[in-house]
Parts: C-alpha cells; sequence; structure tokens
C-alpha cells in the first residue's frame, strides 16, 4: 500500500516563481510525490464585469489586475518543469477552462486534475479525458448524479481516473469530513478513491487513509498568514512533514487484513498457553 501524496500548490505561490520553488523544495523534502498548480485564463473564466469590479491586493485595485497577478504563463512553468525533473518530483496542473488544458498538454505530465469546480463542464472533461492521462477527479460541491456524469465521460474515452472526496469549504470543518463516504464511493464506481483536504491540522488527512483513501491532496504554504484566499486552509511546512510520516506509519499500521502470529506474539504464546 502506498498512498499518492499530492502537495497542491495551486496558487499559493502568489505569482512569484522564487516562492514557487521553495513550496516545491518543501515537498521534496517532506517526501511528496508530487505537486499541483492551477491554471487559467482570466478572460475566459471570469466575466468583465467580474474582473472590472474592485478588490485590493499586491497587484492592484481591481479583480483582474489580482486575477493576473496570480497566473503563470509559459516562461514561469517552463521553468517549473525543469525545476521538478531536476528535484525528481512529478507536477501537474488542474486546468480551469479548455484554453489551459491545450496549455498545458506542451508539458510531459503524467497526470491531470479535475477541480470540484470544473466537474460538470462537459467541454473540459472531453479534452481531458482525450488525452487519456491519469487523472485525479475532485468530487466536492457536487451530486452523485453529476459524479455519474463526469465518470461516464472518462469511461467512454477509457481514460484511468481516480475520484477523489471533498468538501469544498475553506477551511473545512473537520465534523464535516465524512470519511466513511470514501469507501461508499469506491464500491459504487470500483476504482480508487482519494481524498482532498481543506481543514485545519493533519489529523483528518491521515485518518482518510484508514478509511481507504489511496491518494491525500493537501494544500501547502510557507505561512498561513501571508496573501491569499487559500492560504488559511493550506499546511505550513512542519505539518507537511508530519503529515507524510503518520501517513506512511498510518500504511504500516493498516496491515494486510490477513490473520497471521507475528513471531513475537508466538513467543508471548509459548509463555501464556504453554
Amino acid at each position: 500500500m502506498h498512498t499518492f501524496i499530492i502537495a497542491e500548490i495551486g496558487i499559493n505561490h502568489n505569482g512569484d516563481l522564487n516562492l514557487a520553488k521553495k513550496l516545491i523544495d518543501t515537498a521534496v523534502v517532506a517526501g511528496c510525490d508530487a505537486v499541483k498548480f492551477q491554471k487559467r485564463t482570466v478572460d475566459k473564466v471570469y466575466t468583465k464585469e467580474y474582473l472590472d469590479s474592485p478588490r485590493q491586493s499586491p497587484w492592484g485595485d481591481t479583480q483582474r489586475a489580482q486575477k493576473e497577478g496570480l497566473e503563470f504563463g509559459k516562461a514561469e512553468y517552463d521553468e517549473i518543469d525543469s525545476y521538478c525533473q531536476e528535484k525528481g518530483i512529478e507536477w501537474y496542473a488542474s486546468a480551469w477552462d479548455l484554453d489551459s488544458q491545450k496549455f498545458l498538454q506542451q508539458y510531459e505530465c503524467k497526470y491531470n486534475k479535475v477541480a470540484s469546480a470544473m466537474l460538470t463542464k462537459d467541454e473540459l472533461l472531453e479534452e481531458i479525458a482525450k488525452e487519456g492521462k491519469y487523472t485525479f477527479i475532485a468530487t466536492g460541491m457536487s451530486t452523485l448524479d453529476e459524479i455519474d456524469h463526469a465518470v461516464e465521460i472518462f469511461e467512454k474515452h477509457k481514460c484511468p481516473f481516480e475520484l477523489m472526496h471533498c468538501n469544498s469549504t475553506y477551511p473545512m470543518p473537520p465534523e464535516d469530513a465524512n470519511l466513511k463516504l470514501i469507501r461508499v464511493l469506491s464500491d459504487i464506481y470500483k476504482c480508487k478513491v482519494g481524498y482532498s483536504g481543506h481543514e485545519a491540522g493533519t489529523l483528518v488527512s491521515t485518518c482518510a487513509v484508514a478509511a481507504g483513501a489511496t491518494s491525500i491532496e493537501r494544500h501547502i504554504t510557507l505561512d498561513r498568514t501571508m496573501y491569499g484566499s487559500d492560504q488559511k486552509a493550506s499546511i505550513e511546512p512542519y505539518e507537511l512533514c508530519k503529515l507524510v510520516k503518520d501517513i506512511r506509519d498510518a500504511e504500516k499500521i493498516m496491515g494486510t487484513g490477513e490473520k497471521v502470529l507475528t513471531a513475537a506474539e508466538e513467543e508471548v504464546k509459548k509463555k501464556l498457553r504453554g
């Protein structure tokens, strides 16, 4: 059993490539299997009215300035691609529009991701599924009927996928985790089911492994007090290291499910049963 651990950098790099590299380094040191980013074509994802509306940020006083300030382009992703190869860690990204998915196709990423917000965007799902790459599909905010429809698209294209149980509140109250749904989704869809968490701390994510999660994705940050809407639902470097260690320990603790006597237990048996 090896739980696939994803450090979700998302937009927590705040448009700073050096900060992105530090977050990649954090994931490498902690022992994560992959890092993930988010890619948007601002004018395709948001309306002009929304982009022109006011919002104070380090990049200006409109929503457009903030959204564009957070986006990486080809030069940055070329550097991310090279840096991750150098560090020996996989990277991929969730696209929030068709143009962004086509942009990501220029890189030889092993994985794709459907964000919870995109689960009902059929055109985008068709484009992702046609690539045939192993795809993580987040199920936050989704009904079973909506998940059914997304799964049908991936099965139609014979694209391998893994669902990710998710509650899309930032941060999520632990009592809303509903980790028993992991097994339920696995039984319904006959596939692997991971967990994408937005809660504070690491306990829920570790428990998710015991509940059957085959992958764990968590937003990471260098400092939760930094600017950004996702920072408060992220874990800091020491927490990420603890989470990875706890997950690897949990894998051992869960064992094989076979009833066997260990050598140490055999010795105790001789003493207590004669």
